[in-house]
């Protein structure tokens, strides 16, 4: 059976992932991932990560150790690869492969896993790197299903990761220059300051205002005519660099028929009802749901940039997402909270994080639960005193006779207008 491989860019968000149907979930530690400013995990939270793999039972649980090190960062990791062994990590990530030797020394029982970062393409390299002890190799996101299939079927034994959803890098599988150049932050030391997602302005001698005041803009490069590249301005900036966001939702048997072992999410950094919704879709699609139209539906209600395939096909029609998106970044919905435990009948404690008012029309969401809308909801500050908003950071509770669950999403419409009210059979897997 493939893997479902979430993100997991705190606690929280680990448990999220396995609630919405997350076969496994990486992290990264501080200082040695390639998402330093993602809150990865503290070195104290060893028994948290412990509880939450035997509260999910058969879930498995990846380490991202995978920047590039420097000579004064070597004594560091082989000190906590000692500290590491004790933890409930069932594989490391890993570019480097001088880390890769000191995790292998301390612990010759656990699996290595080679990163994207590696930029592994070909079927020689991806050999190369499993006789010297990587069990599975997570390609660089230029690999087609074409080359997927064919380093499969030369390395048979090998583990095949690859990424089917999230923000992908103009750069070679993350090899970028610009944030260093821009701002000192190395993005290959995980604090890339995403500089190709900057405004950019297009100078230009006199003579070409003409040209520069058109509304449809475009690039042409001077070998490929009649190929074109559009710009769209915004308050005299553009995005030219910005890349499209990955969606393989559509074709997940091809992925699963060329041999990969595990489908990656990408998105440590983002948000915790980001991980739910696009968890919990991949789920659907692996399982076959025949419900799966409308769970990939909501793909589009979470934060994204214009949905692609990315460099999986040629430049056919597979390349298109059938769902209309416009090239900026879309953000449909408001991630208003998580449901905690039940304190009371029909009451139950939140972790809010953006404010609701009384009246607002809301909507719970679930790993079976598409949604289910609530607008006759109570309000309850910490001494169940009813209230007319909730805010981010204090101790507030929410009455309602909705068949919620723990661990349940709260959302609302940024306009506040919910339009869909289905709510699907949340007893089915």
């Amino acid at each position: 059976m493939v893997e479902l491989l979430s993100p997991a860019g705190d606690i929280r968000k680990l448990k999220t992932a396995f609630t919405f149907g997350a076969d496994a979930a990486y992290m990264g530690l501080p200082k040695f991932s390639l998402r330093a400013n993602a809150k990865n995990i503290d070195l104290d939270q060893k028994q948290d990560l412990i509880d939450i793999k035997n509260q999910f039972g058969n879930k498995k649980l990846y380490c991202a150790i995978n920047i590039i090190f420097h000579e004064d960062q070597i004594n560091d990791l082989k000190e906590q690869v000692k500290e590491l062994k004790s933890w409930p990590f069932d594989a490391y990530i890993v570019t480097d492969i001088g880390a890769m030797e000191i995790i292998k020394n301390e612990m010759p029982d656990k699996e290595v896993h080679l990163s994207t970062q590696a930029s592994c393409i070909n079927s020689a390299a991806a050999k190369l790197y499993n006789k010297i002890g990587f069990s599975r190799i997570i390609l660089g996101r230029e690999a087609s299903i074409s080359d997927i299939k064919k380093i499969k079927d030369a390395a048979p034994e090998l583990e095949i990761e690859t990424f089917v959803h999230g923000a992908m890098c103009m750069a070679y599988s993350g090899r970028c220059l610009l944030s260093s150049y821009f701002s000192s932050r190395s993005a290959n030391q995980g604090d890339c300051a995403h500089s190709c997602r900057w405004n950019y302005k297009l100078m230009a001698n006199k003579g070409l205002e003409d040209v520069l005041a058109s509304d449809t803009l475009a690039l042409e490069e001077y070998e490929r005519p009649n190929e074109y590249y559009p710009i769209s301005e915004e308050d005299g900036f553009t995005t030219i660099l910005s890349s499209k966001d990955l969606c393989m939702i559509d074709h997940v048997d091809k992925l699963i028929d060329a041999g990969v072992t595990s489908l990656k999410i990408e998105g440590r950094m983002k948000s915790l009802y980001y991980n739910a919704v696009a968890t919990r879709a991949y789920r659907k699609a692996i399982d076959k749901d025949p419900l799966l139209s409308e769970y990939r539906k909501d793909l589009f209600n979470i934060s994204h940039r214009k949905y692609s395939t990315g460099f999986f096909f040629d430049k056919t029609d597979e390349d298109n997402i059938s769902e209309p998106t416009i090239d900026g970044y879309e953000r449909n919905y408001l991630f208003i909270g998580i449901i905690n435990k039940e304190v009371k009948k029909g009451i139950w404690d939140l972790d809010v994080r953006f404010q609701v008012k009384k009246g607002q029309t809301i909507e719970y969401i679930g790993k079976d639960v598409l949604n289910i809308v609530d607008s006759d909801y109570t309000l309850l500050n910490s001494d169940f005193e009813e209230i007319d908003q909730i805010d981010h950071g204090k101790v507030q509770y929410l009455k309602t006779d909705k068949p919620i669950e723990e661990g349940y999403i709260i959302r609302r419409l940024n306009n506040g207008e919910i339009k869909s009210t289905r709510v699907l059979n949340k007893d089915r897997t």
